[in-house]
């Protein structure tokens, strides 16, 4: 299994680190001019990647947050109005986009949307096990910005460009992004190398999509995660309704056109919220939050040598899978330590929490 890591300003500054490590540098010392904050990814050195779809642009941003991890667990109630506080706003006014964990300290950040409509603000928010909330200035941190070709245009239909960046990770020295470009075959995935010199054309996707009985272009990954097979990465990547397919990162070449391989069919009516790969017991295993079908706990044996679905599928099909049944309302999830994962929880009342679990 192959290892990844995946503004409005406030008085609350970025740690100082004691010396720069390699990953920070080349940054430079400035406010990143984020118009909002989606998708999250941590890469070493507490360097945080931010999808910014309004702004058609990545960055990456050194938090000065290198640990020691605590790896402490989360029970975090109400954390969407613990947040709306923190930065003087009511909790409806609010929306969270996406949690990363931070492999070095074990702490939570959250990209938030303060406000509503195109002109709310974009906030990063850091959350530690014992629920103490900071907002994150951005005002002098050292930062780099890649900026994304051939993005959907602002008012562009079914609000595509609210899907220019859908997830992220970043593997061995390169940034992935899934998202949708405005070219004919509009879903792509595009590899950036850290750090940013070049932002290349991505390469688009097409998949076989079961419950529609048809091949798809136009329909945008919603969350993957990175896995060696025979040696060889790939990115599991979740579809809405939900096809799982299987990308290799040999494929993504700039200006290609890449069919993947369709080997599940999860369900329809249902959207892919987040996805992470774990070890339990020697075996290897996919977690995938979904918006109505609960969490999903997918075998990755004979992912290798899977058989392509290539004809229409009533519901679901592939790769076995169980549904946790106690895992109820989770929104996103990511990785906490090899035997924990981090949850975002739907709770009561409008609610959402952070909570820690043993992986299943």
């Amino acid at each position: 299994m192959l290892k990844t890591t995946r503004g409005w300003i406030l008085g609350f500054g970025l740690a100082a680190a004691t010396a720069v490590p390699a990953m920070s540098a080349g940054l430079e010392t400035g406010t990143p001019d984020l118009k909002s904050a989606g998708a999250l990814a941590f890469g070493p050195d507490g360097i945080l990647f931010v999808g910014d779809s309004a702004g058609a642009a990545l960055f990456a941003i050194d938090t000065g947050d290198r640990g020691p991890a605590t790896h402490g667990t989360f029970k975090v109630e109400a954390v969407n109005r613990k947040i709306a506080e923190a930065i003087g706003t009511e909790p409806d006014q609010i929306l969270i986009n996406d949690m990363a964990i931070n492999p070095a300290s074990g702490k939570a950040y959250l990209s938030v949307s303060r406000g509503k409509g195109p002109g709310a603000a974009p906030v990063i928010v850091r959350v530690d096990a014992s629920g103490k909330v900071e907002p994150i200035s951005l005002e002098k941190v050292p930062f780099a910005k890649a900026t994304l070709n051939d993005v959907p245009a602002p008012g562009a239909p079914r609000g595509a460009r609210a899907e220019a960046i859908t997830d992220l990770a970043y593997v061995e020295g390169r940034v992935f992004i899934a998202g949708l470009s405005n070219e004919e075959f509009s879903s792509r995935l595009l590899a950036i190398p850290y750090p940013f010199t070049k932002t290349d054309k991505g390469t688009s996707v097409e998949i076989y999509h079961g419950a529609h009985g048809r091949f798809e272009t136009k329909s945008p990954v919603r969350t993957f995660a990175v896995y060696t097979i025979k040696g060889e990465p790939h990115l599991l990547a979740a579809y809405t309704c939900t096809p799982l397919v299987k990308l290799p990162v040999a494929a993504l070449k700039p200006g290609a056109h890449y069919k993947g391989t369709t080997i599940a069919e999860l369900g329809n009516r249902n959207k892919p919220l987040d996805m992470i790969v774990y070890n339990k017991d020697g075996k290897d295993y996919l977690l995938l939050a979904n918006s109505s079908r609960g969490v999903m706990k997918i075998k990755t044996d004979g992912v290798d040598s899977a058989e392509a679905i290539t004809s229409p599928v009533k519901d679901i099909k592939g790769q076995p899978f169980e549904t946790i049944a106690e895992l109820k309302g989770v929104v996103q999830l990511d990785t906490l330590d090899k035997d924990h994962a981090v949850l975002l929880v739907q709770g009561n009342a409008g609610s959402l929490n952070i909570e820690t679990i043993d992986l299943p």
